[in-house]
């Protein structure tokens, strides 16, 4: 039986740079060496793909996953003939491909439920175009903890070289994130960013936590969340032995991390943290969302309507977005293995 870990990998929305950079990354062989890698979606949006791309490489289409035999010298397409890509232009956004992307990755969730896949890695989505096209979630990760039936705090882990960051509140307007500053959720962020990080591999993660107000508030100028609420659940996170510091202020903590002092930032808002990452890893950056019992990854760049179709996108952060998916689902597999040994 093969030690790989199986990773169903998904085109993306068709409308974006999805199906080029899921091509370039297949073309280059790098999959087939990580996982048993199964590719999830339309023949035609592959071909699609191919031809943005400019690249060939052998695939050959499965009626279902139980067909699908190891070891092999292409690569298996379970080809869900849902997405006609003459219907959709590329770099308009678009409602209906944007429910269909929402299909193929429930087609893949039941799978992985099943125990038919270690791992899910996708290429960009549309998350406006999800919502509209009928599944009512503010993103994808919502999306997977409800088909999942996750109970529980999760949440997105953005990675890229120097350092990963997780989040107190992602998805919401701001004066929303604010009020959910609370203790319990910085608690169960931190909680996630030190064991997702020791189960990638760190023993004892360093984690620095943003303040929320700038300067961290002054002692109170300008807010007293800090004061009230962010310092006293570090300091009791550090007493029970997670290795955290904070809050620092936000136009620090990255500098800090950045210099090495920290492997994990948990920041309280969204673009706290996205703007620090996407400035130094655009073309490396990798979503996780983390604290699921599914591994998903996907680059943390969008569909980059701009320059589809041109050939010229950059497929760096799916390379690393799949061979993260492959460690992570290697790691758990291995753990389940060992477990059940004991």
């Amino acid at each position: 039986m093969s030690t790989l870990p199986r990773i169903g990998f998904m085109l993306g929305d068709v409308t974006g740079i999805g199906p080029e950079i899921a091509a370039k990354l297949l073309a280059s062989g790098q999959p087939a060496a990580d996982a048993e890698t199964v590719i999830i979606g339309d023949r035609r949006v592959l071909e699609l793909g191919m031809r943005s791309a400019g690249v060939k490489f052998a695939y050959s289409v499965c009626k279902n996953i139980d067909d699908v035999r190891w070891p092999r010298k292409d690569y298996p397409l379970i080809d869900l003939g849902n997405v006609d890509p003459e219907k959709y232009p590329q770099g308009i956004s678009s409602d209906e491909s944007g429910k269909l992307s929402g299909d193929t990755l429930k087609y893949m969730i039941d799978l992985a439920i099943a125990g038919k896949l270690d791992g899910i890695c996708f290429a960009p989505l549309n998350k406006g175009a999800m919502n509209r096209g009928g599944w009512k979630f503010n993103d994808e990760h919502q999306m997977f903890a409800h088909l999942l039936g996750h109970t529980g705090f999760f949440g997105e882990m953005n990675v890229i070289d120097q350092f990963s960051t997780f989040r107190v509140t992602s998805h919401v307007a701001l004066r929303e994130a604010v009020t959910m500053i609370r203790p319990e959720r910085i608690a169960a962020a931190v909680n996630l960013a030190h064991d997702t990080l020791r189960a990638a591999g760190r023993a004892s993660p360093r984690i620095g936590v943003a303040a929320l107000n700038p300067h961290n508030g002054e002692n109170g100028l300008f807010g007293d969340e800090e004061i009230r609420i962010i310092r006293p659940t570090v300091d009791s996170l550090r007493a029970a032995g997670i290795n955290c510091q904070g809050p620092i202020s936000s136009d620090v903590i990255f500098l800090k991390a950045l210099k090495g002092e920290f492997d994990g930032v948990v920041m309280m808002y969204h673009d706290q943290g996205q703007i620090a990452t996407k400035l130094l890893g655009f073309n490396k950056g990798v979503t996780v969302t983390a604290g699921l019992k599914t591994v998903f990854t996907t680059p943390a760049h969008g569909t980059a309507y701009d320059i589809v179709g041109q050939g010229r996108a950059d497929p760096g952060a799916m390379e690393h977005a799949y061979t993260l998916a492959a460690k992570l689902a290697a790691g758990r597999k291995s753990a389940a293995a060992a477990s059940a040994a004991a």
